[in-house]
């Protein structure tokens, strides 16, 4: 198959996007992660722009790395100087890398307005820096900044300004939707005359961003048209609204387009690559990313899960495994009995030992009243179980009741009492707390922590209250979800009622019933 070189610009256009804000320790932690999974080049920054990029490199430089080049990034000369003496081509030799990046004007607006120089000057500035980073010894990526505009308002200039990289010794020459407003059949169009220009002796790269929604597609048509190497970002962080998604370009390209990226055992760690650099970035992981988002192979119409049961290529253009995801099945009003046979499927329930119909019928009614089942599986494979003949609830609510109190000298404090039966024996416990929902969570601990002692590690990790409808004002219907952790078991659950310690309750008794079945 065809290599197409992947070119990450995580650390480098990926810090540009606004809430991104990567120490040298990240930007190393997710070096590694990359070169790892295979990408041949990594962008480690602008060594000419801030000491933290500078250090990035010097700390680079004695690093081993198994499968990546990493690529010092900055501009050509500054007009009217000579490229021995430009302090922005001296840092990028001193970043000691083995691949330098350079980016240059190719629309003549940009050399007319921004670098208020000459044409000519211009090509000079490109020909003189590729040629002074070459006799370094560095491999030499040309970026053409604004390339499809430039092409577009005057392609013979837009072109020279690549020859003139080529014949100065450029290794690849990359086209550049910087403004990210091209689409993909002049992208396509335009790298194909390109390519016929060049010759085939000169590597092109594609780099688009996603401003029309469309850097994927873009990239996805550059290569069709002969690009060989593909820049962009994990999860597509990038400048103004995102740079090309590598985690759907990867797959896209090797598994549609058949075209070698990775190794194919290396594909397989994608969506654990994404996650990654998520969290690293200190940013919440998007579900609803393609490939590798939580919802990616989600399923919740009741026809399409009854169809993946019989068939799982019946909705997913891919198996899942294949990018390191899973495919799941998601319960809501919108399901039919599929969905509760994958779910109970996947809780490791007999299937024939459960009445489908009546936990269906719950669900749909009380979706109705206020409750969502998409992100509390808890509370749903809790309905399952109890449907089984032979479940034995491990305690039963009697009653309970909260007040909360404001004491002169005490202030706001709120009480619990409930009554509730472990076995045979019945306990009656009171317990104070800072809220309501935290008394009532006390007291129902204290009543089962010496029948349960496993009970002490559960923690409670967040909780989250929705008002649904509004304009009920106070008397609105709260939904509220629990999220739990024990050791390493994470889940969550959901009550829904006019009244708050109503819905907590019952998010809190799941919680504390699910946390005992393990």
């Amino acid at each position: 198959m065809t290599q197409i070189h992947l070119y990450d610009t995580t650390l480098r256009d990926g810090t540009q996007r606004e809430g991104i804000s990567l120490s040298v320790d990240d930007k190393l932690k997710i070096a590694r992660k990359l070169d790892e999974f295979g990408i041949h080049y990594i962008e480690g920054g602008w060594p000419g722009s801030n000491p933290k990029d500078i250090e990035f490199f010097r700390r680079a430089a004695t690093m081993a790395w198994q499968n990546a080049k990493i690529c010092a990034f900055g501009s050509t000369r500054r007009k009217d100087s000579d490229p021995a003496e430009d302090a922005n081509l001296k840092l990028l030799i001193d970043a000691q890398t083995p691949v330098v990046t350079l980016v240059g004007k190719s629309w003549d607006l940009h050399v007319r307005d921004v670098l208020e120089t000459t044409m000519e000057e211009n090509l000079a500035m490109i020909g003189d820096s590729v040629a002074h980073c070459k006799s370094k010894g560095r491999e030499v990526v040309y970026d053409a900044e604004h390339f499809f505009d430039g092409y577009k308002a005057n392609p013979e200039y837009a072109v020279a300004t690549l020859k003139t990289a080529a014949v100065n010794g450029a290794d690849s020459v990359v086209l550049c939707d910087t403004n990210g407003g091209s689409l993909p059949w002049e992208v396509e169009q335009i790298t194909t005359e390109v390519r016929e220009q060049l010759g085939p002796n000169i590597a092109i790269g594609i780099h688009t961003h996603d401003d029309g929604e469309l850097a994927v597609a873009n990239t996805l048509a550059s290569v069709r048209a002969g690009a060989v190497q593909v820049q962009g970002t994990i999860n597509g962080y990038g400048e103004r609204v995102a740079n090309a998604n590598l985690c759907s370009l990867i797959p896209d390209i090797q598994l549609k387009m058949e075209k070698q990226c990775v190794p194919p055992e290396n594909l397989q760690k994608l969506t654990e690559l994404s996650r990654f650099v998520a969290e690293v970035a200190n940013l919440e992981h998007d579900d609803h990313l393609p490939f590798v988002g939580g919802s990616a192979f989600a399923h919740k119409g009741g026809i399409h899960v009854a169809a993946m049961l019989k068939n799982p290529l019946s909705y997913q253009h891919i198996e899942p495994e294949t990018v390191g995801n899973v495919q799941r099945s998601v319960v809501s009003e919108l399901s039919g009995r599929g969905n509760l046979v994958d779910k109970a499927r996947q809780f490791g329930l007999d299937v024939g030992s459960l009445d489908l119909r009546k936990v269906l019928g719950q669900i749909k009614e009380l979706e109705a009243q206020g409750f969502t089942f998409e992100g509390a599986e808890a509370s749903v494979e809790m309905m399952l179980r109890r449907t089984h003949p032979a479940y034995v609830p491990p305690f039963e609510l009697i009653d309970f009741s909260v007040s909360v109190q404001q004491r002169r000298r005490r202030g706001l404090s709120a009480e619990a009492i409930v009554k509730v039966r472990v076995g045979p024996k019945m306990m009656h416990t009171v317990a104070e707390g800072n809220g309501p929902v935290n008394a009532l969570d006390m007291a129902l601990r204290k009543a089962l922590l010496d029948v349960y002692p496993q009970l002490s590690s559960l923690k409670l990790a967040d909780y989250k209250v929705r008002i649904l409808d509004g304009e009920n004002a106070t008397a609105a219907t709260t939904r509220v979800l629990i999220d739990s952790v024990q050791g390493h078991r994470t889940w969550s659950t959901v009550g829904a009622s006019a009244n708050i310690i109503e819905a907590s309750w019952q998010a809190l008794v799941d919680s504390m019933e699910y946390a005992l079945l393990g």
